[in-house]
């Protein structure tokens, strides 16, 4: 019998995901509240249904015959597969129950103190919280929601007036309300750490260095370039595989992917931000333009063909990858885009492997929920890691985005400077 895939999201990085399955021979199913979605016309059939109604997807499911799913990318898309696998039947990463230590940055810090993970300090409070709430904590500090998604409402404090001041506004970005997470901050080296869980034992995808820019002093520094493979992977790759192993051993996943963000400093370790079950969105893309995998492979076999999933990691060597980068090139919110014609020039003078503009001429840029604050991104590689960061410094240096007042809309953006 065909398989029927139900696939959980339609934006860009689910395209290719639906159009591989289709080619597989598969009956695709794409489910998600964007009406636009892209990937939804490439979908034998579409569904415009919030993720978060995932009684009304397990009855589709039930309704349909759909006989696996699959989601990534996104912390909201893999919390509500895993709702909706268990109530349709379905095979999924983990039970809901494990889920929320992979979704709900407290229970997350739970799971880290219990299996002994490093961590920046941290606490949660409420909106009548007092001094005595924060005792402990050292400023500069970061405030974020409580299970918020995608750096929005994040914000670095220096005092506890600050944070009061913000509080309302990070707040606003999590569904449990009132209450707010603060962390101390942590100005070291950030990786990127993509795994696949297969019978337990980990794979790794992927390291790359996550580097920041700072635009407005107050928010939380932008991400500006994602750089493929960390300059410094060897000095912290088996310490970082061994959390992982811990934390898909306490999740229960046996099979699928686990991620990881977490900072490095010389002489002191690692502080792990945050756990996921998902692939990070826009990045692996850049895994497949920088070694050849794909990840849509994986994610496919896991659901119909696990045999398959050894062949593309057995083979894989994470320290083997061709320079690449993904670079992030935000806007000032509330700005209109009045054209791409000069950043088109540097992108094609430029030979980037892909750009995908998140804007079209004539839209306002949003930071708000539910926005994106980049306006476009674009991914490149070279021969080397200094041809890499000759290249992410052209860029830089040549591409504009006018508003309407024809003055450049684009936030500036910093090279990373490494001691090692």
């Amino acid at each position: 019998m065909k398989h029927k895939l139900l696939i959980l999201g339609s934006m860009h990085e689910f395209v290719k995901l639906v159009k591989d399955a289709g080619n597989r021979g598969y009956e695709t199913f794409v489910c998600d509240g964007y009406e636009d979605g892209p990937a939804k016309q490439y979908a034998d059939h579409a569904y415009n249904l919030d993720i978060h109604k995932t009684d009304e997807i397990a009855a589709l499911c039930n309704e349909q015959g759909i006989d696996g799913i699959i989601t990534s990318f996104s912390d909201i898309l893999f919390e509500g597969m895993v709702k909706i696998a268990e109530k349709a039947g379905l095979k999924t990463y983990c039970t809901s129950e494990k889920s929320v230590y992979l979704r709900e940055k407290q229970k997350m810090k739970e799971m880290f103190s219990e299996l002994q993970i490093p961590m920046p300090r941290s606490c949660l409070l409420r909106e009548d919280f007092t001094s005595a709430d924060l005792a402990g904590i050292r400023f500069p500090a970061v405030m974020k929601p409580v299970n918020g998604y995608g750096s929005r409402g994040v914000f670095v404090v220096g005092s506890e007036e600050e944070i009061r001041e913000k509080f309302f506004l990070t707040s606003q970005f999590s569904t449990y309300g009132k209450e707010i997470l603060i962390e101390e901050y942590n100005d070291g080296y950030e990786i990127n750490m993509m795994n696949w869980i297969l019978e337990g034992e980990v794979y790794t995808i992927s390291m790359a260095d996550r580097e920041k820019s700072v635009e407005i002093p107050g928010d939380i520094p932008h991400v500006s370039r994602i750089a493929y493979p960390s300059r410094i992977m060897n000095r912290m790759y088996d310490e970082a595989r061994e959390i992982v192993k811990k934390v898909a051993g306490f999740t229960g996943i046996r099979m699928g992917p686990l991620c990881m963000q977490f900072f490095y400093r010389p002489g002191k370790g690692i502080q792990v931000c945050e756990c996921a079950g998902r692939i990070f969105g826009y990045e692996h893309e850049l895994v497949t333009y920088g070694s050849g995998l794909s990840l849509e492979d994986l994610l496919l076999d896991y659901v119909y063909e696990e045999e398959h999933q050894i062949e593309h990691l057995a083979a894989h060597d994470p320290y083997r990858f061709r320079d690449v980068a993904g670079i992030y090139f935000h806007g000032q919110d509330g700005s209109r885009i009045r054209d791409y014609e000069e950043a088109k020039a540097v992108i094609q003078r430029l030979k980037a492997l892909e750009t995908l503009f998140y804007y079209k001429p004539g839209e306002k840029v949003q930071h708000g929920i539910g926005a994106k604050p980049y306006v476009f991104r674009v991914f490149i590689g070279a021969d080397s890691r200094k041809d890499l960061d000759r290249l992410t410094k052209a860029y830089y240096e040549q591409i504009a985005v006018p508003g309407e007042n024809g003055k450049n809309l684009l936030y500036g953006s910093q090279m990373k400077e490494y001691h090692i």
